[in-house]
């Protein structure tokens, strides 16, 4: 009854995380970081790149943007003709710019950004824990055929595929499941990992951490009873 209840609570989990990272809709930039018509007109007329770098500079200045190009110009997205909030990136695969983008997943064809990385954490928490009930549930059997408890041959080779099978997804996800708890940790972007955000002073790649704690709370949120739960908080 006991690996029954813990079976289907994994399962649940496992399947509403999964379900949420993938179908939760992308979160795109306000509408005051879209440009105007008439900003849209001067900007694609003018041929001199420092007069248009100046528009967008015109453009920033009413805007809560801090982070720059490599050469300290304004992000801006000629595809979307928006400018760039921060840590904001422009999704190649699916032609939107994506409001905290942290990468685009070909496994699950979808992108994990602002909306979905507490889902995403969770889903990766979980997938561990359910590979290694598995895991941990077929290696008893896997004993006793070795101790020679049990003797049929057929089923032998079974759990032996069985066990390796959980145990490579196991060691897969774990090392994937580390690798972002230390990103999480330093609140970086995979994107952030690779190249450090630029701002006004220059490259800082932890311009972005606020602490353990308050990095947890952008993330998961403020009520810590909704942690755990793959539920928007």
């Amino acid at each position: 009854v006991a690996y029954l209840i813990i079976f289907h609570i994994l399962f649940v989990l496992f399947v509403w995380t999964y379900w949420k990272s993938i179908f939760t809709l992308p979160v795109q930039p306000g509408k005051k970081y879209h440009m105007s018509y008439a900003d849209q007109e001067r900007y694609e007329n003018e041929e001199r790149p420092e007069v248009q770098r100046q528009i967008l500079a015109e453009m920033a200045r009413k805007l809560p943007v801090y982070t720059r190009t490599g050469n300290g110009g304004i992000r801006f997205c000629d595809r979307c003709l928006l400018i760039k909030p921060d840590r904001c990136h422009h999704c190649s695969v699916c032609a939107i710019c994506v409001l905290k983008m942290d990468h685009h997943c070909p496994w699950v064809n979808n992108f994990f950004f602002f909306s979905n990385y507490k889902f995403f954490l969770l889903f990766l928490a979980y997938s561990l824990l359910y590979f290694f009930f598995f895991a941990a549930t077929v290696f008893k059997y896997f004993i006793k055929y070795w101790t020679g408890e049990l003797t049929n041959g057929r089923s032998k080779f079974h759990v032996l595929f069985l066990l390796f099978f959980f145990f490579m997804f196991f060691v897969s996800l774990m090392f994937l499941f580390g690798y972002h708890c230390w990103l999480f940790f330093f609140y970086r972007s995979t994107l952030e990992a690779f190249s450090a955000p630029v701002f006004q002073n220059g490259p800082d790649k932890n311009g972005f951490n606020l602490g353990f704690v308050k990095n947890l709370q952008q993330v998961f949120g403020e009520e810590k009873k909704l942690w755990l739960l793959p539920i928007a908080s």
